[in-house]
């Protein structure tokens, strides 16, 4: 009976290096576009780790299928190894391919789960970041940040909240409508000065906006956890920094 391990591993070898390929600029134009949080990389990165495992089982199964074959027929012979690697090829080109990581529509940012929101409009502000001119992108790219330390803060906060509200109206409809409006402009118009200003500053200032948003949104959910480490703080230096300054000289 022929060995199917070492085509085995090589085409699960085959099948990580394209998964790499997809997650570092490949083949994905999603999947392929640098994060710009923690967490749309974690959602991608879930994704590519369900992609090998699928390529995984798809081998493990060829590999138990044609094992059993060797067994019932005496050997595959040269024919059914060739046919083994073929069909382990495919399965990583199908498997390293689909299903592809959708990129979130305007319709999926309205949810009720905030914290997946955060996630989902990461996803979505990636793919719409090419769009826009380099400032506005590199915007998105700090606002991205800032909506990582807004997901920190909502692991605490109840779906009911009433930030939880302002939240999903901000990130989840103010933000994308004005990317959305700017991306409905023909481009010889967005340089068009109207009115002292043009689409491309108006941008930069909406962005600007919602930036110093989220930061506030951010600090007054984080306000109580400040407040409680102020408090432990001044606690520990009563109770042991003052014990220590009246602590008497030993000769």
């Amino acid at each position: 009976m022929v060995d199917l391990s070492r085509d085995t591993d090589r085409a699960l070898d085959e099948g990580r290096a394209l998964l790499r390929d997809n997650r570092s600029g490949g083949r994905h134009r999603l999947a392929g576009t640098r994060s710009i949080g923690r967490a749309s990389a974690k959602m991608k990165a879930g994704h590519a780790l369900r992609k090998l495992r699928n390529i995984a089982l798809a081998l493990a199964v060829i590999l138990i299928g044609f094992s059993a074959l060797g067994v019932v027929l005496g050997g595959i012979g040269f024919a059914g190894l060739m046919g083994a690697i073929v069909l382990a090829a495919i399965a990583v080109g199908v498997f390293s391919s689909y299903p592809s990581l959708k990129v979130p529509e305007r319709a999926d940012l309205k949810t009720d789960d905030v914290r997946r929101l955060v996630g989902q409009t990461e996803l979505w502000l990636e793919a719409q970041r090419r769009a826009l001119p380099p400032p506005a992108a590199k915007a998105i790219s700090q606002i991205g940040l800032q909506l990582d330390g807004l997901q920190l803060q909502l692991e605490e906060v109840d779906q009911a909240h009433p930030m939880a509200a302002q939240i999903r109206k901000l990130v989840g409809e103010d933000l994308p409508e004005m990317i959305e409006g700017y991306r409905r402009i023909p481009e010889h118009l967005r340089y068009e000065e109207h009115a002292g200003s043009n689409p491309n500053k108006q941008l930069m200032e909406g962005l600007g906006l919602i930036s110093a948003e989220i930061d506030s949104v951010t600090r007054q959910l984080a306000a109580g956890a400040l407040d409680d480490l102020a408090i432990r703080t001044r606690y520990l230096d009563y109770k042991y920094g003052e014990a220590e300054h009246a602590a008497p000289e030993q000769n």
